[in-house]
């Protein structure tokens, strides 16, 4: 994990240099690594739900039972009462601060989820993945996460996918259009009472292009897109899972 006591000189983004790394090393140092030591703070920040994700869990069926993949505080998790989600995230600090607020949450690994696709009471009703994907540092790896979301969901249901965007319209955030892998820094401001001045750390992304997510959903079998749009600076994905 990096991190340091001023915040990046000259670009709040920068460009991987950490090729070299195996991709589980990578994500453990850029992305596990970081949400565990901001957790609190991050949770600070994560209060209000998305208007798409928000509607989608509005719109479904009294009595569904679903899984928030990579639900961090667990703000989705209440959005609707008349539904069953559980929460599932890699970081036990996430977890902690979202099985503190009453919600049932498991940690797990998003590419390896304990939920078995041959017993039916484990298959779920919907499934939400939201800003998550992003954060797998391989095209293998997030096509690998993304199969997951459907191999756990039950034919006939719905997945709500969200990713980055390399087009950042309502942040106004700048990337170059030549580099999709990132750092992006999380700036934990100073405490003066404190006597403790700003730290930043950095999360990898990989920022997705018009079309990228789609494509990944598209060529899943049993996957089937109903519809694909940006919002939030982010693309998103509904799909159902074939009968």
């Amino acid at each position: 994990m990096s991190s340091s006591k001023r915040p990046m000189p000259t670009q709040a983004f920068a460009s991987t240099n950490t090729s070299s790394l195996n991709p589980t090393i990578k994500e453990q140092q850029y992305v596990h690594d970081v949400y565990e030591k901001i957790a609190q703070h991050f949770s600070s920040t994560r209060y209000k739900p998305w208007p798409v994700v928000e509607e989608f869990l509005k719109e479904l069926e009294i009595g569904s039972i679903g899984v928030d993949v990579g639900c961090g505080n667990g703000k989705y998790l209440g959005v609707n009462r008349n539904v069953y989600i559980i929460g599932a995230d890699r970081s036990s600090s996430l977890i902690e601060i979202s099985a503190s607020r009453g919600f049932e949450t498991l940690i797990c690994d998003a590419l390896n989820l304990p939920y078995r696709d041959e017993c039916f009471v484990s298959i779920f009703d919907f499934v939400i993945s939201i800003a998550v994907i992003h954060h797998f540092t391989t095209l293998e790896r997030r096509i690998a996460a993304t199969k997951e979301l459907f191999r756990i969901a039950k034919p006939g249901s719905k997945v709500l996918i969200y990713v980055w965007a390399m087009e950042q319209i309502e942040s106004r955030r700048k990337f170059d259009e030549h580099y999709q892998d990132v750092f992006v820094p999380w700036v934990i401001p100073a405490d003066k009472n404190e006597k403790e001045e700003e730290i930043v750390y950095d999360r990898y992304y990989h920022l997705f292009k018009k079309g990228e997510l789609d494509d990944i959903v598209a060529n899943i079998d049993l996957a089937q897109i109903i519809k694909s749009d940006y919002n939030k600076d982010n693309w998103y994905v509904i799909a159902t899972k074939r009968q």
